[in-house]
């Protein structure tokens, strides 16, 4: 558990300074504006609106934030690799974002380039998959550039003009999902002949985000375009982030501190057992002593026992962990239930523990003068 944890926290999400990015959702209703194409204009318009505020480094459009639960997910065809007969392509993850939504996320291109707004407008045939995506298909993030796919046998092919770094868009415990990104404005897309987010995520980056002064200026923009879209699910992008984790970190601490707990206890009275065990043998070191013995090979005689006792308790503890800690499988992350620095460093601390209750009340007997010894109950 404490691996898991430490795994957790050193994984890259695929975005950076999610603390510094502040995300909210707005909706143009067709009641409002019916024209597909103003509905887009708007929302570039506030975007540029937003973009002009002081502290306001980039702002970028998606229909759904890293982490915000959204998903949507269709088989997506590639040009150049058939399927089985009968057998549809892997589901993807679908994100349809603007110009500049990669830059504020901080999600590096690994290869090609961004959507541009001219393309956007033209409704150009075009699209970014993730590095995953590219790998699992071309290899290289490069081979992907210029290939040909397509969600749908009555859609449009599309051509690849970029690839980006694989996101952990269902929390950090999850493997990041391959995804495929789409302009927010296209045509003939899973058979509609034009196709628009009329609701998406505006994510704004600024050392300012959470707080309600940037919020009370973003408002203001938003209403300035117009005046009757409302803001909704306003959070940064910290939020999501920490939400995401927040139930595996509490369950990780918990059992690790159990499972701490029950190392600690199982170490006191290993050393308890084995020194009690030595005690007992109080008269046996001092007939020895009498006889001769040498008082380094008796407590290397004790040692030695000690440990053999508790190589086989290890041994068998060892076998029933391997067993059961394979219920735990699913809560774990980049550590396999059976991990051998974990094994390894807890036996290791079994044997020294044993190793020291051997020791320590053997030399102290062993230091005793053989007549007292001797007199011992």
């Amino acid at each position: 558990m404490v691996r898991t944890f430490h795994a957790l926290i050193h994984v890259d999400p695929g975005f950076s300074d999610p603390r510094k990015v502040q995300t909210f959702r707005l909706t143009i209703p067709e009641a409002e504006v019916a024209d597909k194409e103003r509905v887009v204009r708007m929302q570039e318009e506030v975007m540029r609106k937003i973009a002009a505020i002081p502290g306001v480094s980039s702002v970028g459009l998606t229909n759904s934030a890293p982490m915000d639960g959204g998903r949507w997910e269709d088989p997506v065809y590639a040009q150049d690799r058939s399927s089985a007969e009968g057998q549809m392509p892997a589901l993807r993850r679908f994100k349809f974002v603007s110009p500049g939504l990669f830059q504020t996320l901080g999600i590096p291109l690994v290869a090609g380039r961004d959507f541009t707004w001219t393309e956007t407008y033209d409704k150009a045939p075009v699209t970014i998959v993730s590095e995953s995506f590219a790998r699992e298909y071309w290899h290289e993030p490069a081979d992907a550039l210029g290939k040909q796919v397509r969600v749908s046998t009555k859609d449009d092919w599309r051509q690849i003009v970029g690839v980006a770094g694989d996101v952990h868009d269902d929390g950090m415990n999850k493997d990041a999902p391959t995804m495929a990104y789409w302009p927010i404005f296209v045509n003939h897309f899973e058979g509609n002949l034009v196709d628009i987010r009329r609701t998406l995520v505006f994510v704004v980056r600024s050392p300012r985000a959470g707080s309600e002064g940037l919020m009370k200026e973003v408002r203001q923009a938003v209403w300035s375009v117009d005046a009757n879209l409302p803001l909704a699910d306003v959070r940064t992008l910290g939020y999501l982030y920490m939400k995401s984790m927040a139930r595996t970190s509490f369950t990780l601490v918990m059992l690790a501190i159990a499972g701490g707990m029950a190392l600690f206890l199982g170490t006191v009275g290993l050393y308890g057992v084995i020194a009690y065990s030595v005690t007992q043998r109080t008269r046996e070191i001092g007939i020895r002593i009498a006889l001769g013995a040498q008082r380094k090979d008796i407590t290397g005689m004790f040692v030695r026992q000690g440990l053999l006792l508790a190589s086989a308790g290890v041994a068998c503890g060892l076998v029933v962990a391997m067993v059961v800690t394979r219920l735990l499988s699913s809560l774990l992350f980049h550590v396999t239930p059976i991990d051998p620095m974990t094994y390894g460093l807890v036996c290791l601390g079994l044997a020294v523990a044993a190793a020291l209750a051997s020791y320590v009340p053997s030399h102290r007997t062993v230091a005793v003068n053989p007549v007292e010894a001797l007199r011992a109950e």
